[in-house]
């Protein structure tokens, strides 16, 4: 009896530190950085599960049904889709205006970027916001008022050409035509982001290697190609993507500029899907035209990404 008594008063004894221990342990794990991060975090990974991973599994869900979405058809609606002249015709348009509006951007940002490095401080953050006004302005208003400008009507750009003696022309009329109108659009919007996020790199350039490069007799182009080039590829590729990304779902410069037309020729995947799924009331086919971009951005991911971490291994080595 007393080594029983014994016992249970040191087990009593012995329950105060354990709870002790517990809750110095609790406090410990409360206080530790990485769950501090989770528990700020939080709130954002509920808005994405939310608003991005519920909709983009729902949305492969109704793929795989039929028009009323009473039967499961599987990978139906896509070989439906890959037999019709329409959609390859918006398999190609989406392409075209995609990688051909990143190209133009790149490329028209990377120049912007470069003329902005040149110019003195204080008159290059008034250049600066001026040429940021494009990407400020919200889509739908810009792209309003290039509709304007490209109207057979009231074309501003059809006045100007009258004044010289030109005939007018059918901006948004004729396939070709239309299709490089809404791929301007979409550069006019998007340099400034490319231009921004390359002056950003150029500044981040050490100025030392310029000067090496000039020692060893290195002209302009040269240390472009051999400095600022090598320098910069990691921002220009995750751009690239990024922007990509964005252009591939492009919707509203489309929409309210051709709405498809003519006869189909500027159609991308977005607007094709809305066309599809809501305006003819084949929801399940419109998911499987959304789906369409998937594979193509996630291999374009892939070899972005993977050409970053291999450039970050060897610079770090």
């Amino acid at each position: 009896m007393s080594n029983a008594s014994g016992l249970a008063g040191a087990a009593i004894a012995q329950a105060p530190a354990r709870v002790r221990s517990g809750g110095s342990g609790m406090r410990r794990f409360m206080r530790q950085r990485s769950t501090i991060a989770l528990l700020m975090c939080l709130p954002l990974i509920l808005m994405i599960a939310l608003l991005i991973v519920y909709p983009a599994i729902y949305a492969i869900y109704l793929s795989l049904m039929n028009k009323k979405m009473t039967r499961f058809v599987g990978l139906g609606n896509f070989t439906f889709l890959l037999r019709r002249d329409t959609f390859q015709l918006v398999l190609f348009q989406s392409c075209l205006f995609a990688i051909t509006a990143v190209v133009l951007k790149a490329v028209i940002g990377f120049i912007l970027a470069h003329l902005m490095h040149n110019i003195p401080s204080r008159n290059q953050r008034i250049w600066r916001g001026l040429l940021l006004v494009p990407w400020v302005i919200p889509l739908a208003m810009s792209t309003l008022t290039w509709w304007w400008m490209f109207d057979p009507t009231y074309s501003a750009f059809n006045w100007v050409l009258n004044q010289f003696g030109f005939k007018s022309i059918p901006w948004l009329g004729v396939g070709w035509t239309a299709r490089f109108c809404t791929i301007a659009v979409n550069v006019w919007y998007g340099t400034p982001f490319f231009m921004i996020m390359y002056l950003a790199a150029l500044k981040s350039v050490p100025e030392q290697l310029y000067e090496a490069a000039a020692i060893d007799g290195a002209n302009a182009v040269q240390k472009l190609f051999l400095v600022t080039l090598p320098m910069m590829r990691n921002i220009i590729s995750i751009t690239v993507l990024f922007s990509l990304i964005v252009t591939f779902a492009d919707f509203d410069i489309v929409r309210i500029l051709t709405a498809g037309g003519p006869q189909d020729l500027t159609h991308v995947f977005a607007t094709y899907a809305f066309q599809v799924g809501i305006q003819s009331g084949d929801i399940p086919l419109g998911a499987s035209v959304s789906l369409f971009m998937l594979p193509i951005l996630a291999v374009a991911a892939y070899f972005v990404l993977r050409g970053v971490n291999r450039r970050s291994r060897e610079m770090a080595a």
